[in-house]
């Protein structure tokens, strides 16, 4: 009797391949194709030989024939499709169950048109890996959706015909490899938008007072000026950005410190008499749960992930069955869902915490294409992050998915706003306070702010009870000085924010779209600032001057429209491509037309205002150039100084310096060499001796922000020169404190605890002295490092497995230039486009030990080579892993 056929089961991953596989049983044979299993090609040499000649390989896209991508299998996928074809041979029928995307579809779609099955295909989706919901799904399945298909593919030709049409173009003006996107481009752009604003940004000065008063009850409260003789006082607010002072029209008064100092000694002992007492109360009502573009925000303010942190983290927790799908737009939650909250709030919380009716949630994201169910704990349990034995930033990333589950089922808040008008002599002062009467969703979950000085809705700030013609007394009045500040810069929260309400991108794209900028440098991180570089700054004027409608909000926001409208089957691909593409207003033909016209010079000049010289993007970085007469100035731009910061006063001291050349400042007392004073891209530092054969790295270090580099004196570079120094012993913990000057800049360490003086001014303000790290006291650092959170040691975004020689573990870390495999203190960049969960354990150990080798190379430079013992442990480490590997994979 021959045996039954089984059905085949393609699933994208191999970690949810196994889950599935253990709710299936043995009638099913689960199969991961690890992602996609073709694409247009990546490379010229991915384009067969009969196609090379053609005048669209290039492009991938044939042009000329209703634009028909070119489809390609990669070398490293062509294993996996083997595979898959064997397994169908013996397969009853095809099940598809990649993700439920519009992705998902285009993944499921190829894997058909690929593999040719001769036997029923079946479509099957879910959004949580429970047994519950793969059974449900495998009962309800449905074909594949051709109009989801066509927008995707859509998506990925536009895409390959935007890039691949105006990075060529950049690589000539510009500089090489570099990268123009349909998303990554405008996101870039509002970027740099924001930074010029900061450039043209003129701070305005204002004072005001601030009272601390007692009430009757002897309870103190602060109290901030509003009016003097009935005119309400300048505020931050009533300035003109662009010129530092009131705008036009404006009735305030502007108070000076002249006025302000008089008026506080006026009023300290007059006679405070409340005036008016106001209550207001309000409802807040819980937000809905957690969309893709949601979870990133939050994960940012509250947990500091990263957008691709954030997505990796909710990928593993997904495809451990922990929680619902986590690219979707959708607020919907399923009535299982609903009941399931509801049932734990009552058991955690009580009856008076949980909502008098179900609640559920409108979506309101526009082309909202993953409309299926919001981001919530899987199946009907909702167990916590606790019951689960959760760790790392699974936990913290779940605990939030919980929290937010929750509160949308939970009671409203209720608070209460008083304001009290307190008046002395003829001014005005008024006090604000808040409380909580009732929680409501306030116990599971308070949203996070964009304004790290804002309080959270949950905080209690009352004042103490007051009635009006009550006297209060005045413990101290204080004179104030204010100065405007130039709009924030983005986050990666305010950043998604922006491009979901714009319209433009999907929020499963945001994390890589945000990665992907970082990558092609046109963005770096400083802190959680997202802050654009002089390259980013080039690219946008080029594409705002030659081709603003491809970085118009408005027209990328309409291009994405369209593609929502093909993915419902409302607009046809072949009119919108040809539109984009073709004719004389398409991009081909734009760029054919303007390119004559872009002088690589001016491309490569930046002109900020207010500074004489121009910044030049030059192979090495960028610098300031300036004529002087006949002869050409330039100087580098260290490379952490932002656009905004530049000013003509900086432009002309580096110019000033690097005119003057190597400064040697005297002979150091001890050694017996002269101290150099130099300019490097990070700025100016000191440095003893010279470089020679002998000596190739002399001993260097940072002048630090709060030392004037024209104006530095031997003594002080001598000291410079000898840090880090010894404070003294920790009167707590009696171990050492030291001070220094690390690559982050200058630092108070005890306990491998660092503690960070201020970023702008590397100074340290403690009890009302300035300290810096060469007079920094025992005292003043304690403080310091009071204020300092301890760092945690960074965790792996995946543990891959145990090294063969010690049984350490393996992991993927996220660092400052992308995803790395770490083995004790040896770190491995991981190839760029890896998925992280493909990462096997022998490719691990091959990256780690070719970095072992690097390293060993350079440190016997000149020497004998490492004895080969060595080596050959390490590729039987690699062999034994491999082996493990084939083992498990067999099993």
């Amino acid at each position: 009797m021959a045996a039954k056929k089984k059905a085949l089961v393609i699933v994208e991953s191999p970690a949810k391949a196994k889950k599935i596989q253990g709710f299936l049983g043995n009638d099913y044979v689960v199969r991961a194709s690890v992602g996609h299993v073709r694409d247009l090609p990546a490379k010229a040499a991915e384009v067969p030989a009969a196609l090379k000649k053609e005048s669209w390989a290039s492009l991938g896209v044939n042009v000329d024939s209703d634009f028909d991508p070119l489809y390609v299998v990669p070398a490293e996928k062509k294993k996996t499709v083997k595979e898959l074809k064997d397994l169908l041979k013996d397969a009853a029928e095809l099940i598809v169950a990649t993700d439920e995307d519009r992705e998902g579809e285009s993944i499921g779609w190829h894997l058909v048109q690929l593999l040719e099955p001769k036997v029923p295909v079946r479509r099957m989706v879910f959004s949580e890996i429970t047994s519950e919901a793969i059974l449900d799904a495998l009962a309800h399945t449905r074909q594949l959706d051709e109009n989801l298909v066509a927008a995707q593919e859509t998506r990925r030709v536009v895409d390959r015909l935007y890039g691949y049409t105006l990075s060529p173009l950049l690589w000539k003006k510009i500089a090489p490899k570099l990268s123009a996107g349909r998303v990554q481009s405008v996101a870039v752009r509002v970027l740099v938008e924001r930074e010029i604003e900061r450039l043209q940004f003129r701070s305005g000065s204002f004072w005001d007072l601030k009272a601390n008063l007692k009430a009757r009850s002897g309870d103190a409260f602060d109290a901030v000026l509003q009016t003097i003789g009935g005119r309400k006082i300048a505020t931050g607010k009533d300035f003109d950005e662009h010129t530092g002072r009131l705008k036009d029209g404006s009735d305030v008064l502007l108070l000076e410190e002249g006025p302000a100092r008089d008026l506080q000694n006026r009023i300290a002992n007059g006679q405070w008499t409340v005036a008016n007492v106001d209550q207001k109360q309000q409802v807040r009502r819980p937000y809905p749960p957690f969309t893709t573009s949601t979870l990133q925000q939050d994960a940012n303010r509250k947990l500091n992930m990263s957008a691709r942190q954030t997505m990796q983290t909710a990928q593993r927790l997904y495809e451990a069955g922990h929680i619902t799908y986590m690219r979707t737009d959708s607020v919907n939650l399923s009535g299982e869902a609903v009941d399931a909250a509801r049932g734990r709030i009552k058991n955690l919380y009580g009856d008076d915490f949980l909502s008098p009716s179900p609640r559920q949630f409108t979506n309101k994201s526009k082309g909202a294409q993953e409309a299926h169910e919001a981001i919530r704990p899987a199946g009907k349990k909702m167990k916590t992050a606790e019951e689960l034995e959760l760790s790392g930033p699974e936990f913290r990333l779940y605990q939030l998915i919980w929290k937010r589950t929750m509160a949308t089922q939970m009671a409203d808040a209720r608070l209460r706003f008083d304001t009290v008008t307190i008046r002395v002599d003829d001014a005005e002062f008024r006090a604000s306070g808040r409380t909580v009467e009732f929680p409501g969703f306030f116990r599971a979950y308070v949203e996070g702010s964009d304004d790290p000085e804002a309080a959270l809705d949950d905080q209690d700030s009352p004042l103490p009870p007051m009635s009006v013609n009550d006297n209060v007394d005045c413990n101290e009045v204080e004179a104030i000085a204010h100065e405007t500040k130039p709009p924030a810069r983005y986050t990666e929260a305010t950043l998604v924010r922006k491009l979901e309400t714009e319209g433009i991108g999907r929020p499963s794209t945001y994390a890589s779209i945000i990665g992907t900028i970082q990558d092609r440098e046109y963005v770096y991180k400083n802190g959680s600032q997202l802050v654009p570089t002089f390259k980013g700054l080039a690219v946008t004027k080029l594409l705002e001057n030659y081709f603003p409608k491809l970085v118009d909000l408005g027209f990328t926001a309409g291009m994405e429209q369209t593609l929502d409208d093909i993915a419902t089957g409302s607009a046809d691909r072949l009119p919108y491509l040809r539109e984009f593409y073709s004719g004389t207003e398409g991009i081909s033909e734009q760029v054919k037309l303007r390119e004559a016209d872009i002088d690589p010079r001016e491309a490569c000049t930046i002109r900020l205002d207010g500074v004489e010289a121009e910044v030049r993007v030059g192979k090495f970085g960028p610098y300031f150039e300036k004529m002087q007469g006949e002869e050409k100035l330039t100087a580098s731009i260290p490379a952490n100084i932002a656009p905004a910061d530049i000013s003509n006063e900086l432009a002309e001291r580096l110019i000033e310096e690097k005119q003057k050349g190597p400064t040697a400042l005297g002979m150091h007392p001890e050694e017996g060499l002269p101290i150099y004073q130099l300019n490097g891209p990070f700025g100016p530092y000191l440095q003893l001796g010279e470089v020679t054969e002998e000596q190739p790295k002399p001993k260097r270090c940072s002048i630090p922000n709060c030392f004037d580099p024209l104006n530095i004196d031997l003594d002080t570079a001598v000291q410079l020169l000898a840090l880090p120094r010894r404070i003294g012993k920790h009167p707590l913990t009696d171990k050492v404190v030291n001070t220094g000057i690390g690559r982050f800049g200058p630092y108070v360490l005890h306990d491998k605890v660092y503690g960070s003086y201020d970023r702008k001014t590397h100074t340290y303000e403690f009890e009302g002295e300035t300290y810096n790290v060469l007079n920094i006291t025992m005292d003043a650092a304690v403080e310091l490092l009071k204020n300092t959170r301890k760092r945690a040691a960074p965790e792996p975004l995946r543990e891959i497995g145990k090294h063969p020689d010690d049984d350490a573990s393996i992991g993927v870390f996220e660092g400052r230039y992308g995803l790395y495999v770490k083995h004790g203190k040896i770190n491995a960049t991981v190839p760029k486009d890896t998925d992280i969960n493909s990462i096997t354990l022998t490719q691990a150990l091959e990256w780690l030990e070719a970095k072992a080798g690097k390293k060993g190379g350079r440190k016997t430079a000149g020497k004998k080579s490492a004895a080969p013992g060595k080596k050959a442990a390490k590729k039987s480490a690699a062999k034994k892993a491999s082996k493990k590997t084939a083992k498990k994979k067999s099993e």
